[in-house]
């Protein structure tokens, strides 16, 4: 193995553990251990509210090449193809999941010189091993570790076990690279690709660190406390609805039957009830801690009521917006680093292609466009698209952008060409 390719690398057990605990939030194993004979529920609302924020977060989302040029055509043609080809859409949203529950996620391109076709995956981060430049952002090296099949693996490296599965470790610089398997080489040399093919990013980036923050983290504690206080109340509601005999002053209880219709004889001076753990008002209070939890999990998860439908009431689409601000927010933070990420993926799809089917596409730029989280008043955005475009302070480019058209490019030829063909059938008529 190069030298090179083991330096620098910090293996980071706290992060692999953050990872463990996350995942085991998401997947609703909340309770620490577990009681013999104790009712313990367990209502998942935070991996509800990390689902519902990454549809929020993923809806809509287009990547374009901003030319009209034939190589800005060509290169569109590109990545339509490979974007149906991996089904991206799919791969997207649940690699944002995956980053929203762990903190931190990662893409991996290739090429498949079978199918002569760029392909996508995300890699595990609990297997990735990153040496960070000066910068601290910027990857050096690249070492992921993973789990393959024996015909898969023997059909990517070479690589022939007699196992069912192999263990792969690939290292990456932006010179060299080299797979392995079992402490043996199975592929080393130069990088055929010029650059690391790995993008590791946050979810939220985390101050002084390359590494992310989950969206679970501040909604651990009032998550367990939401399974703890609800499942104390369902304790309450069943014993007050099998309710306990307390009988005072009864020195033996043998003899006292408890059955439908049963006729207790007690001594003299001793006294019979029910308890009642719900008087005084008890229930209520429980159901107003439980609200308040949940109060506590919206407002921590940046992920209002209404972001989950059922307002209850008619608002207009300002009053909606004020309401949804948090989730705005969020949604806006996450997206300054996913922009950069589905950029530079594009770009890195791009340099392959080119390379591989010699192909001239240096000059393309990749833009990548993410329509309103909310809906919009359609009507009035056009009215309002309409006059700008018409006092020449807005291009049709700018305003079908604004509307959220998703290939403004296309359409505008679409309509040039429909006017050529209106005129000409008015020319002939």
């Amino acid at each position: 193995m190069n030298e090179n390719l083991n330096a620098g690398f910090n293996v980071d057990d706290e992060r692999r553990r953050r990872y463990r605990e996350m995942l085991d939030v998401y997947r609703g194993r909340q309770w620490p251990g577990r009681a013999a004979g104790e009712r313990r529920l367990t209502f998942n609302y935070a991996a509800a509210a990390v689902d519902k924020l990454s549809a929020y977060l993923m809806n809509g989302l287009a990547v374009r090449v901003a030319e009209n040029t034939p190589a800005g055509q060509q290169a569109q043609n590109l990545l339509n193809r490979w974007s149906a080809a991996n089904c991206l859409d799919r791969l997207d949203y649940e690699t944002e999941v995956d980053t929203a529950v762990l903190g931190d996620g990662c893409y991996r391109l290739g090429w498949d010189e079978v199918t002569r076709s760029v392909r996508v995956t995300a890699p595990d981060v609990c297997g990735l091993e990153v040496a960070f430049g000066l910068d601290g952002v910027t990857p050096e090296m690249v070492r992921a570790g993973y789990r393959l099949s024996a015909e898969a693996a023997a059909r990517a490296w070479g690589i022939k076990v007699a196992s069912a599965e192999v263990e792969v470790t690939e290292s990456w610089t932006a010179s060299h690279f080299e797979v392995s398997s079992g402490g043996l080489t199975a592929a080393a040399g130069d990088n055929p690709y010029g650059f690391i093919p790995f993008i590791v990013f946050p979810n939220l980036s985390r101050p002084k660190s390359p590494w992310g923050t989950s969206d679970l983290e501040p909604l651990m504690e009032a998550q367990r406390e939401l399974n703890r206080a609800v499942s104390q109340l369902s304790r309450i509601l069943e014993l007050s609805g099998n309710p306990i005999a307390v009988l005072e002053n009864v020195e033996s209880s043998s003899y006292i039957a408890v059955s439908p219709g049963a006729v207790w004889h007690l001594p003299e001076e001793a006294r019979a009830y029910l308890l009642d753990l719900l008087q005084g008002g008890g229930g209520q209070l429980h159901l107003n801690y439980i609200d308040l939890l949940f109060r506590v999990m919206h407002d921590l998860g940046e992920v209002p009521r209404a972001a989950f439908g059922g307002l209850g009431r008619d608002v207009s689409g300002v009053a909606l917006e004020l309401e949804m601000q948090p989730l705005l927010h969020r949604v806006w933070r996450k997206r300054l680093i996913r922009t950069g990420v589905y950029r530079r993926r594009a770009e890195m799809a791009l340099k392959l292609y080119a390379r591989h089917l010699d192909l001239e596409l240096d000059e393309v730029t990749v833009e990548v466009n993410w329509p309103p989280v909310l809906p919009r008043d359609i009507t009035a955005m056009v009215a309002n698209e309409k006059t700008l475009v018409a006092a020449g302070l807005r291009s049709r480019k700018g305003a079908m952008t604004g509307l959220g058209i998703p290939d403004p490019e296309q359409e505008f030829a679409d309509w040039l060409e429909e006017e050529k063909a209106i005129k000409k059938q008015e020319s002939q008529s």
